[in-house]
């Protein structure tokens, strides 16, 4: 049975990132990477629909130790790739990456001290499997369902003579020139669809954003402002990186605190930003006022203001409304209004994927019960030795977070070393009143919240998902904290 000293779940950019700083930092650590797919790269490898494109800004999107090396804010797709690419050839993380092996269990043992692992390899239906041991486990399998996204069901769907198509899984072969299409939803991924489809060579007839409930939309710049200066006046590459960085992580964090403190201002700012940019027939607290506070969902950035554009356009339109039923020609709404369509892209959101990548785990033979878990520092699991997990923030960049688990991982795994341990595992002390992981009120959190562990109502077993305050708790606290118990 191969023995390998840290393994890792999932070769997207937590992952990569994850095994190029423990062979960086770590040099004398084996490490493998177990990823289910036939490629590495998560999210970006997998979403193939038109203009798929990060909503965060790469100078925080891209890792603090590899420096992301343009002046462009809001990557799409295939940069966001070959930047992956890039990072994993310059740490040799290629040859740790072991493809189509979907762990299936993961069982602690304590007079042991490891992990026994057992992936499927290949063809799940052929049942073929592969078992190892490790000292270390590491999740950076992301949380979501990369088989299926979220997919309502509408009554009259059969009957439908046009195309119904879900982003997480776009074919490669569709041609949407000239046709009409209808966009279910109001995230992220319908307003990247939207002036995607209506744009290019090759235009969609008309694309028509169906929401039943808005999105805060906020406009950003295509090209970071900082950067672009800094360049044109010929600044050394670190300082553009750096104070490009850091002015977006203060303006991210700035503006989600100004929101949670003043929610009647930040919805009027927002608004306002929006009215600018709308066409005079679209009205804005009908299609773009959503009914909740700002940042209880996650804010939409359009770069350039590209949705605006294709409103303005008259290439596109949005409309606010239920769905009563389809129709061979399109859908019914439940106000009665038709609306045409050739192409229907259900835009609707992915589901969680619980827990921690689907896993079956046990310690010591007993089968962990995840909402009984508390998180410890938002990256370890109290009574889970040996154990951590990669949840980026929800707020902003993803591997903002990210960056701060590796880094924590990396000092653990080292104090394990430097004190001649083989096992940490965090242990509550007294009452922790719990919280919900996750506080966005997003639909596709609500359907799993209680399958999520909890937070506790204070340090370490709460972080306050902001990256200044974080990265003091889990970058500079001291690894023996008292709350960790090593063996």
């Amino acid at each position: 049975m191969e023995h390998v000293d840290v393994l890792i779940i999932g070769a997207g950019l937590s992952g990569v990132g994850a095994a190029a700083q423990v062979r960086e930092r770590l040099p004398r650590k084996s490490v493998i990477v177990l990823e289910g797919r036939d490629a590495k790269g998560g999210t970006w490898d997998l979403f193939r629909y038109p203009g798929v494109r990060s909503d965060s800004d790469m100078f925080t999107f891209g890792y603090t130790w590899r420096p992301w090396d343009s002046d462009i804010a809001l990557a799409d797709g295939p940069l966001i790739r070959d930047y992956i690419d890039t990072v994993a050839k310059e740490y040799d993380v290629d040859g740790l990456i072991r493809y189509q092996h979907r762990v299936r269990s993961a069982a602690w043992d304590s007079a042991a001290q490891r992990w026994t692992v057992v992936a499927v390899v290949g063809d799940p239906a052929a049942g073929e499997t592969v078992t190892l041991t490790a000292g270390f486990l590491w999740s950076c399998a992301g949380y979501y369902k990369y088989e299926q996204g979220f997919q309502p069901t509408w009554p009259g769907m059969a009957d439908f003579g046009g195309e119904v198509v879900h982003p997480q899984h776009w074919p490669q072969d569709l041609d949407h020139a000239g046709k009409r299409v209808v966009v279910i939803g109001s995230g992220a991924t319908a307003v990247t669809l939207v002036p995607a489809m209506t744009g290019g060579d090759r235009p969609a007839e008309h694309v028509t954003m169906l929401q039943r409930t808005p999105t805060y939309v906020l406009n950003r710049a295509r090209r970071d402002p900082v950067a672009k200066l800094l360049r044109r006046l010929h600044a050394p590459e670190r300082v553009v990186y750096r104070a490009a960085r850091w002015a977006n992580i203060l303006q991210a964090i700035g503006f989600y605190k100004f929101s949670m403190r003043w929610p009647e201002r930040a919805k009027a700012f927002i608004r306002k930003e929006v009215v600018r940019q709308l066409p005079d027939d679209v009205d804005v607290d009908e299609h773009f006022t959503p009914p909740y506070d700002p940042w209880e969902q996650r804010l939409c950035f359009v770069p350039g203001g590209d949705l605006f554009k294709a409103l303005r356009s008259g290439r596109a339109s949005v409309v606010t409304d239920t769905i009563a039923e389809f129709t061979p020609t399109g859908l019914r709404l439940t106000s009665g209004a038709e609306l045409e369509a050739d192409i229907v892209v259900t835009a609707t959101g992915f589901q969680l994927q619980l827990p921690f990548g689907g896993i079956d785990f046990t310690v010591d033979g007993e089968p962990m019960d995840l909402p009984s878990r508390l998180a410890y520092k938002a990256l370890m699991l109290s009574g889970v030795p040996n154990f951590a997990f990669t949840l980026g923030y929800t707020n902003a960049s993803w591997t903002l977070k990210a960056d701060l688990v590796i880094d924590y991982v990396c000092r653990l795994l080292k104090h394990l070393d430097d004190h001649g341990l083989r096992s940490a595992v965090p242990v509550p002390e007294g009452e922790v009143e719990r919280r919900p992981l996750m506080l966005l009120n997003s639909g596709y959190i609500k359907r799993s919240l209680h399958l999520l562990p909890s937070e506790g109502d204070r340090a370490p077993w709460r972080l306050e998902q902001n990256y200044l305050v974080d990265r003091r708790v889990i970058q500079r606290g001291r690894i023996d904290d008292g709350v960790l118990r090593f063996t």
